[in-house]
């Protein structure tokens, strides 16, 4: 007696969300490995296993339009990295916020060089607004961390300067082999925050206050 066939599984179409959200995933994997310039719709369409006709018809703007939604989605994810609970002492939810934006880092690799220094062929004012609502964000986290709703001047540049150098230190991270290890990484860019906060307290009382406060449990 002939055995029977296993069942073929039934085909199910994709709704209109889902088809989006898988050429998504396969337009950030690319970008992940390769700049966004040296990524095609062709590439797109090959890596999520369906025509290129079917990309234009979700994307009709092309690759620029496909670019600022791959983008836009990679920096929802990034603006999440510091969104901590409110709980414990702040430099180990400062540390355990580094440490996703640190895989986030790894994982993504040349395409978060690419997002983060710019001269991309597709980059617009578009993506330089998306880039900066990340960091902004992040600041905002960060302030929200420190228990701080109205930062003076002298405290909101502090902590958007130590954005700035983690995102420094990432792309160095990157160029250099991912060395030091991630861990050490992530240790002395917390050292570092509270450093620059340090130092801004000899200026500002305001900076001085949270100093003996917000980082008195982690003395």
């Amino acid at each position: 007696m002939t055995p029977e066939a296993a069942p073929t599984p039934a085909y199910r179409r994709l709704s209109v969300e889902e088809r989006r959200s898988q050429l998504l995933d396969a337009a950030l994997s690319l970008f992940a490995h390769r700049a966004p310039e040296e990524v095609s719709l062709d590439d797109v369409a090959e890596a999520a296993g369906v025509s290129r006709p079917l990309v234009y018809r979700y994307f009709p703007g092309g690759k620029q339009q496909l670019y600022e939604a791959a983008l836009r989605s990679a920096a929802d994810e990034l603006e999440q990295c510091f969104d901590e609970p409110r709980e414990g002492p702040l430099l180990p939810r400062l540390a355990r916020a580094l440490d996703r934006y640190l895989a986030f880092v790894d994982e993504h690799d040349a395409g978060f060089s690419a997002l983060l220094q710019g001269g991309s062929v597709v980059e617009t004012s578009r993506t330089t607004a998306i880039v900066d609502g990340v960091r902004r964000a992040a600041a905002e986290h960060i302030l929200s961390h420190l228990g701080v709703t109205e930062p003076g001047p002298r405290l909101r540049m502090t902590v958007r300067m130590w954005i700035t150098a983690v995102e420094a230190a990432s792309l160095i991270w990157l160029d250099e082999d991912k060395q030091p290890p991630v861990d050490e990484l992530r240790d002395w860019l917390v050292e570092q925050f509270v450093a620059v906060l340090t130092v801004t307290a000899g200026r500002d009382a305001q900076t001085a206050e949270l100093v003996t406060t917000a980082l008195a449990g982690d003395a």
